[in-house]
């Protein structure tokens, strides 16, 4: 899959390609990033990009044309269209089931807006998806660029690595889309606190169903909204159930 991203500020993306696990999927090509700077299509010396807002207010607003052109040469690139991503607060939250669709796709173009946004033209007639990291508002897309890149890259074959990783992750369809439970490592005892006796005692139904129970607290108790989204699609069984109905009672 390839990335196309649009953004005044191509640096702040290297260090991020070059580092941690998932630079696997960088440098292997599995997910291909190619970076579009909307001043190397801008007129004048300045290379300007922004204007004062019609009607007035603060701030100023990127022009459309710099970014039509930019856009247009990145298609261009790649030999076909595809879809563009603005990173906005009016977009859609991102969510796991985004995510493996994507990483499951073409790639896109992700726009990194700045300033006060995008000219709303531009906005019309390019863009195909919004996509909000949540109720607040960034200084630009570039963060929002690189958390779509990270969740995309560590889903591709090969890059984790185990294999199994992603499929244990939080949200996922694997886990029911639960929260993740907690998880312990060596030394067994530290400053005083053991790791959950269940862990300790070898035996593989008692710490999967374990395991559930934590991710069934966690989740009731964190967001407890993705426990009605599972209980609607069926994937809580008699015993979650149960459980839910005891922690309900503060029996547990």
């Amino acid at each position: 899959m390839r990335f196309d991203v649009l953004t005044l500020f191509p640096e702040l993306f290297v260090p991020f390609l070059a580092n941690g696990i998932t630079r696997r999927a960088f440098a292997s090509g599995q997910v291909d990033v190619h970076f579009w700077n909307p001043r190397d299509f801008a007129d004048g010396n300045y290379r300007r990009v922004d204007d004062r807002p019609f009607g007035g207010g603060p701030g100023m607003v990127m022009m459309a044309e710099p970014m039509a052109r930019c856009a247009e040469a990145a298609f261009a690139d790649r030999g076909e269209r595809a879809p563009v991503v603005l990173f906005s607060p009016i977009g859609e939250p991102l969510r796991h089931a985004a995510v493996s669709e994507w990483s499951a796709g073409v790639g896109a173009l992700l726009v990194c807006g700045r300033y006060e946004g995008l000219d709303q033209r531009f906005i019309d007639r390019y863009v195909t998806h919004q996509i909000s990291l949540g109720d607040f508002v960034l200084s630009g897309g570039e963060l929002a660029a690189l958390a779509l890149l990270d969740a995309v890259a560590r889903l591709q074959p090969g890059v984790l690595g185990d294999a199994d990783s992603h499929a244990q992750d939080s949200f996922n369809p694997a886990l029911d889309g639960l929260l993740d439970c907690p998880h312990y490592t060596r030394p067994e005892i530290w400053q005083g606190e053991a790791v959950p006796t269940p862990l300790m005692s070898g035996h593989h139904a008692q710490i999967e169903r374990w395991r559930r129970e934590q991710r069934l607290t966690i989740t009731a108790l964190r967001r407890p909204e993705l426990i009605d989204a599972a209980r609607a699609e069926g994937r809580l069984q008699t015993r979650d159930e149960q459980f839910l109905q005891e922690l309900r009672r503060g029996a547990l």
